[in-house]
């Protein structure tokens, strides 16, 4: 798993999903002008991320569970 680099591709795509969520949340938090303007910004590009880092794992699984 450590030598693969669709491995470190999926780890990436995670992390990128994980970076949108936590700037969504903080301007959730904060609120006023910048909430307003990126909320739903920030949450199609979260959709976006995510459902590419979960196309991706199920590739890995598809992959690697036929031995290739």
């Amino acid at each position: 798993m450590a030598n693969d680099p669709l491995f470190y591709i999926i780890v990436a795509a995670v992390l990128v999903v994980v970076a949108i969520l936590m700037s969504g949340l903080i301007g959730f938090t904060k609120g006023g002008e910048f909430n307003r303007k990126y909320a739903n910004k920030i949450m199609r590009a979260r959709i976006i991320a995510q459902a590419i880092a979960v196309a991706l794992i199920v590739a890995y699984v598809y992959l690697r569970g036929r031995g290739t």
